[in-house]
């Protein structure tokens, strides 16, 4: 199936991240085509900013292929991806068009590696995890496991500022129960919540962190072939505490009534950061490999924060692909455009520094 080059898609353009992010297309004088389940909200501001607009469930793959007709790319923004994610990727490999989402959610991403064989037969992209959820920790993992070959151990951490999208918080909401994830051995491996804890050297200073089940633990595999893996987020020693407290409740979770409650509770909430928020937040991040024979190199990022930077690289994704430069069937960032991509933004550095000792204490 052949496509206008410049012919693209925001699916979950009315939601918190896919508006922020087709204004920012339109902005640069792009016209992408704007679609959703919301017929009212999706016309509204495909009305106000000038652009196409469509609107469709994700019951179906054949109907939804038969909305990407003259469509090139699909930078999917609709959340949850857990649910959302499969259908849309699979239609997208029915019609030949390119997939690209700003997930962070391990099983999505594994999903996409799944259709490796079926993506390269179709001759497109498929890349889900293209914002903040995963492109700068990422490009981390790859510098990193560049500057020593053979390593079999990456830690991932990052500290950012500024709060949560409605989507993402829902997301997390139904993630709950599921505890946390690693990778060993190559294997995706579930421990408890906040398993292990790590004194983390960012750039700014040293911050207690706690494992979490972040995209990395899948992405990177693919991005390094590292085996082992954690990833690790900021947070108070106070309330890693009441984590490790609640970890029998968390189980209850995964009731419908439960998640239906909490998630009610957080649509009375504001949509997401507000403006001034998202421009003035900020990420640090660190890694750090270590090789069999114990030698390590440790590394430092920092970024914009989450919501500016995911604009801004999931649409030089989408700018790659449509140019032609991505590469046929399952990729991750960094894999696809190098560990120096994400310098390529605004406010954004990444530095190679001899390796410190935060200590691990697993419990």
């Amino acid at each position: 199936m052949s496509h206008p080059t410049t012919s693209w898609m925001i699916y979950g353009a009315n939601g918190y991240t896919g508006e922020l992010t087709a204004r920012e297309a339109v902005r640069r004088g792009q016209r992408p085509v704007l679609a959703g389940r919301n017929r009212d909200k999706v016309e509204k501001l495909g009305h106000e900013l000038g652009c196409p607009t469509r609107t469709f469930a994700l019951d179906t793959r054949d109907a939804i292929a038969g909305n990407l007709r003259d469509v090139a790319v699909v930078l999917h923004c609709a959340g949850p991806f857990s649910a959302t994610a499969e259908p849309m990727m699979d239609a997208c490999l029915a019609a030949c068009v390119s997939y690209l989402d700003i997930t962070g959610e391990i099983a999505v991403i594994e999903s996409g590696a799944a259709r490796d064989g079926r993506a390269r037969e179709a001759g497109v992209t498929l890349m889900p995890a293209v914002g903040f959820d995963v492109v700068p920790s990422d490009c981390l993992a790859a510098t990193l496991a560049a500057a020593l070959p053979g390593a079999t151990q990456l830690e991932l951490a990052f500290h950012a500022s500024g709060g949560f999208s409605r989507g993402t918080a829902k997301t997390m909401v139904e993630n709950l129960h599921r505890g946390g994830c690693i990778r060993r051995d190559g294997q995706l491996t579930p421990v408890p919540a906040a398993w292990q804890s790590l004194d983390v050297p960012f750039r700014s200073g040293t911050k207690t962190c706690v494992s979490i089940p972040w995209g990395d633990v899948a992405s990177a595999y693919y991005t390094t072939a590292i085996g082992n893996i954690i990833v690790y987020t900021s947070m108070s020693p106070a309330r890693i505490k009441q984590t490790r407290l609640v970890r029998p409740l968390l189980g209850v979770t995964r009731w419908g009534i439960i998640q239906r409650f909490l998630k009610d509770m957080i649509d009375r909430g504001a949509p997401g950061p507000a403006q001034e928020e998202r421009e003035n937040s900020r990420a640090s991040l660190w890694g750090r490999v270590t090789h069999p024979d114990g030698r390590q190199v440790s590394a430092t990022l920092e970024s914009l924060g989450g919501y500016p930077l995911t604009v801004l690289t999931s649409l030089a994704v989408v700018d790659k692909v449509l140019a032609g430069l991505g590469p046929k069937g399952f990729c991750t960032p960094a894999r696809a455009f190098g560990g120096d991509f994400v310098c390529s933004f605004p406010h954004t550095e990444l530095r190679v520094e001899p390796v410190a000792a935060p200590v691990a204490a697993a419990t």
